[in-house]
């Protein structure tokens, strides 16, 4: 059974950071891509970035590039994602999602964690 624990989440104000941990367990974990998803109240769901199996290739939604930093730690199999120079529109659910495959350059995901809520305010 797939399973995930996310941890991290909480209250920050502008400019700070928190960092975010998806720790992985029912799969071969360090032969799939992940990503991490974000969801904010009254929308869908956000692809925010994806790292490939190694961790040698990284992926980022423009609306993040230069602030989030994803990485994994497979001999934990645990999933991470480093976010700095928080702003306001960064609240939202964060989500961990293993990726089933590609419709081109964007991926899809299968099974999903429940999230970690990230509030970003004054």
């Amino acid at each position: 059974e797939v399973q995930y624990v996310e941890s991290g989440g909480g209250m920050v104000q502008p400019g700070g950071s928190l960092r975010l941990s998806c720790a992985a367990s029912g799969f071969v974990f360090s032969i799939y891509d992940m990503s991490w998803l974000r969801q904010a109240p009254g929308k869908g769901p956000e692809w925010v970035s994806t790292i490939d199996g190694s961790g040698d290739t990284t992926r980022y939604a423009d609306s993040v590039k230069g602030r989030f930093t994803i990485s994994r730690d497979n001999a934990k199999n645990t999933l991470y994602l480093q976010m700095n120079n928080l702003k306001p529109d960064d609240t939202a659910v964060y989500i961990c999602a293993r990726v089933e495959g590609y419709s081109g350059t964007s991926p899809r995901h299968d099974y999903r964690g429940q999230g970690t809520q990230v509030t970003v305010s004054s």
